[in-house]
């Protein structure tokens, strides 16, 4: 069965590959995305629910259960009725890039001095590799409370992604 076919509603389809062949799997092509132009997009830009959270599936042993996000948006921007998506190329690279650095851990570590040293371990060893992102394509024509991307995971990945992808 094609990767496409697991929702009609949005016909592009990505499954992140392991971060070393840095490789993003299409239906009929494989694709890479470029890293991230913004160099303020990193997976520090969340906020401290997302790490709570995360942190909290993890002491729960539930940070690897499967987990579904959707993105949508409530209203059309400038009183309007529809609106096109746009954002994908930079969706995919942030997500294929994913990972903290040590900078970034050190920094968490300040946030959250009182969490397990083994939490640092599993941010430290996080990818998307397992993550599965389904979007609509770019130029499309997108109505309000209608899912333009869904995110597809652990669920401790996905609720760090979530901050960054809306």
């Amino acid at each position: 069965s094609s990767p496409l076919a697991s929702n009609p509603n949005l016909p592009y389809a990505l499954s992140m590959s392991p971060p070393a062949a840095k490789k993003a799997k299409t239906a009929s092509k494989h694709v890479t995305a470029p890293p991230p132009d913004n160099k303020l997009v990193r997976p520090l830009l969340t906020d401290m629910y997302q790490l709570t959270m995360c942190y909290a599936y993890w002491l729960s042993g539930r940070h690897e259960l499967p987990s579904h996000f959707e993105l949508f948006f409530r209203k059309a921007p400038f009183a309007g009725e529809i609106t096109v998506a746009a954002g994908l190329d930079q969706v995919l690279s942030f997500v294929e890039h994913f990972s903290f650095d040590e900078a970034d851990l050190s920094y968490i570590h300040k946030l959250m001095p009182n969490a397990d040293a083994k939490f640092f371990d599993y941010l430290r060893s996080l990818d998307c590799s397992a993550v599965r992102i389904e979007a609509v394509p770019q130029g499309t024509l997108v109505f309000p409370r209608v899912p333009i991307v869904t995110v597809s995971g652990p669920l401790g990945v996905c609720q760090l992604l979530e901050t960054t992808l809306l």
